[in-house]
C-alpha cells in the first residue's frame, strides 16, 4: 500500500468517527491550550517587571527612615529623616548625581465641583530626572519656583482623568489644595504603579519649600531619592550614604543604621523569580494534563485496534505489511494529537487574549512557546501512538481474521 494510500485510509477512519475523535483530541486542546495561556501570562508579567525596572532607573536608590537601636535592640520609635540630611548628601556625598527629598500628604484637592484626596508631594525640580518621569505637558516648577514657595502644582497622567477633563486643558488653570489656591503647570507622563501599593500617577507634585511652609509645615520627609553617578556601582553609592547619613545621625561605629536604603531594582528582580517560579509550576501543570491527554489517546487507539481487528486481519491477507499497518495507526494518533493541538493553541491564545481584555493581566503570546506546545503535541502522539500501532502491526493474520 502506497504512503499516500495510508494516510487516505487514515483520515478516512478519523473522518468516520468524529465524535471519538474529537473526545480523544480533547485532553491535548486542554493541554495545549493550558501551556499557551501560562507561558503567556508568565511572559507577559515578566516583561512587565522589566519594563519597571527601565522605568525606575539602573541607578536608583531610595532612602527611607528606619528604627532607632537601643542597647542594641530596635525601638519602636521611627527615626525621621530631615531635610538637612538631603541637604548634607547634597554637599558631601561624592558619589551622587542627584538627591530628590520627597514628603507627603494625603489632602483634599478641589477643581471645579469635584474634590478627592490626593497624594501631595512635595519635592524638588530634579524629581523628573530622578524618577526618570516625563512631561506630557506644561513644564516643571524650578529651583526658582522652590525657593520663592510659589503655589505652582504638577499633576500625576491620572489626577486630569479623576476630575474628567482632557490633560492638556488643565495647564495653567487652577486647583485647590486644602482650600489653597494652586496654578497648574504641567502634567506628568504616564508612569503606572512600578509594583507599589500606591499609583504613581495619582499624586500632584508642589515644590519642596511650598510644602514645608505652607502646607506641612514640618520639614520630615517619606524618603529620599538618590542617583548614583553613572561611573559609579550601587553599592559604592550605598556606602558614601550610610558615611554622611550616620555622621548626620551621630550613629557611633558598630551601631544599627536608623535608615534603610532600598535598591529598588532588587525588590524587583525578586518579583521577576517569583513569576518565573509560578510559571514554571503552572507550565509543568499544563504538560501533565499533555500526557494525560496522551495515555487518553493511547486508550482510544488501543480500543480501535480491537474493533478494527478483522479489518486488520482482511488488510493484511490482502498484501498489507506490517510497516503499512503499524503507519496507518501511528498517523491516526499523530493527526489527532496535531488537530487538537492547533485547536489548543486557538483556545490558549484566545484565553491569553480574554485575560489581557477582560482582567487586565499583563499576558504575551511567544511564538516559541506555540511552537513548543504544538511540537510536544506531535511527540505526545508519536509516543503514545506507538503501542496501539505496534500491537495492530503484529496481529496474527489467520487470528485477526477469525476474530468476531
Amino acid at each position: 500500500m502506497l504512503l499516500g494510500e495510508t494516510v487516505r485510509v487514515a483520515f478516512s477512519s478519523i473522518r468516520d468517527h468524529k465524535l471519538r475523535a474529537l473526545l480523544t483530541m480533547l485532553g491535548i486542546i486542554i493541554g495545549v491550550g493550558a501551556v499557551i495561556a501560562v507561558v503567556a501570562l508568565g511572559t507577559g508579567a515578566q516583561r512587565a517587571v522589566e519594563a519597571r525596572i527601565k522605568a525606575l532607573g539602573a541607578n536608583l536608590l531610595t532612602i527611607n527612615p528606619g528604627q532607632s537601636f537601643q542597647m542594641g535592640r530596635a525601638s519602636d520609635i521611627r527615626v525621621s529623616l530631615t531635610i538637612r540630611d538631603a541637604e548634607a548628601l547634597t554637599a558631601d556625598a561624592s558619589q551622587l548625581k542627584a538627591v530628590t527629598p520627597e514628603m507627603q500628604r494625603s489632602m483634599q484637592v478641589k477643581y471645579g465641583n469635584r474634590n478627592f484626596n490626593i497624594n501631595i508631594l512635595g519635592t524638588t525640580a530634579n524629581y523628573t530626572e530622578t524618577r526618570t518621569y516625563t512631561l506630557a505637558h506644561g513644564r516643571m516648577f524650578t529651583p526658582g519656583d522652590d525657593a520663592s514657595r510659589q503655589r505652582y502644582a504638577v499633576l500625576g497622567a491620572a489626577v486630569p482623568t479623576m476630575f474628567n477633563v482632557h490633560p492638556a486643558a488643565m495647564v495653567n488653570q487652577a486647583i485647590q489644595i486644602r482650600g489653597q489656591p494652586f496654578e497648574v503647570i504641567g502634567i506628568l507622563s504616564e508612569k503606572g504603579s512600578q509594583g507599589s501599593f500606591m499609583n504613581l500617577d495619582e499624586q500632584v507634585l508642589i515644590p519642596l519649600s511650598t510644602a514645608r511652609f505652607r502646607m506641612f509645615g514640618s520639614d520630615r520627609l517619606r524618603s529620599i531619592a538618590v542617583l548614583v553617578k553613572d561611573s559609579v556601582t550601587l553599592e559604592q553609592g550605598m556606602v558614601d550614604i550610610e558615611r554622611v547619613l550616620r555622621r548626620e545621625h551621630k550613629i557611633r561605629p558598630g551601631g544599627e543604621n536608623d535608615f534603610q536604603i532600598r535598591n529598588q531594582q532588587d525588590i524587583l528582580a525578586t518579583q521577576q523569580e517569583t513569576t518565573q517560579t509560578f510559571s514554571l509550576l503552572l507550565g509543568g501543570i499544563a504538560l501533565v494534563s499533555l500526557i494525560v491527554g496522551g495515555i487518553g489517546i493511547m486508550n482510544i487507539m488501543l480500543v480501535s485496534v480491537t474493533e478494527r481487528t478483522r479489518e486488520i486481519g482482511i488488510r493484511k491477507a490482502l498484501g498489507a505489511t506490517k510497516t503499512t499497518v503499524l503507519l496507518q495507526f501511528l498517523i491516526e494518533a499523530l493527526v489527532l494529537c496535531l488537530f487538537g493541538g492547533l485547536l489548543g493553541v486557538v483556545f490558549g491564545a484566545g484565553g491569553a487574549m480574554l485575560m489581557s481584555s477582560i482582567a487586565k493581566w499583563n499576558t504575551f503570546i511567544a511564538p516559541g512557546a506555540v511552537g513548543l506546545a504544538f511540537a510536544f503535541s506531535a511527540l505526545v502522539g508519536l509516543f503514545f501512538g506507538m503501542w496501539p500501532a505496534w500491537r495492530a502491526a503484529n496481529l496474527n493474520t489467520i487470528d485477526a481474521l477469525r476474530y468476531e
